[in-house]
Parts: C-alpha cells; structure tokens; sequence
C-alpha cells in the first residue's frame, strides 16, 4: 500500500496494490475509485484536500490495530 501526497494539486492518493488501472469513477465529489480488471478497488483519490482537513499537509496519522 503506498499513500502519495500530491500538494500542488490538492490531492491525496491511496494506492493498494500495483495492478493495472482499468477504468476510475468520481462515486462523490472529489472522490475517485481506480478499479482493477476484476472490478476491485485499488485506488482512492481524495481532491481538494486542504477542504477538507484544514491540517492535511502538516500530519498524516498512520494507525494500525491488533
């Protein structure tokens, strides 16, 4: 999984896994799904970042649980 940062363009990216991007679809306003061949979800776009989280650029919290 790879998460990309992208400030000039207000942009943050969720990467999931590597395979080929086949078709991508905006499901809400400035969110865009990247889907495989098989039709699962391997990326996730958010636009218009610094909107949304007035803090995006300063942090980004990783967590993970048991």
């Amino acid at each position: 999984m790879k998460v990309t940062v992208h400030k000039d363009d207000d942009a943050l990216y969720l990467r999931l896994d590597d395979t080929p991007i086949i078709e991508s679809e905006e499901v809400s306003d400035g969110i865009i799904l990247d889907y495989n061949a098989e039709g699962k979800v391997i990326g996730i776009e958010v636009l218009y970042i610094s909107q949304r989280s007035p803090n995006s650029w300063q942090q980004i919290l990783l967590e993970t649980t048991a």
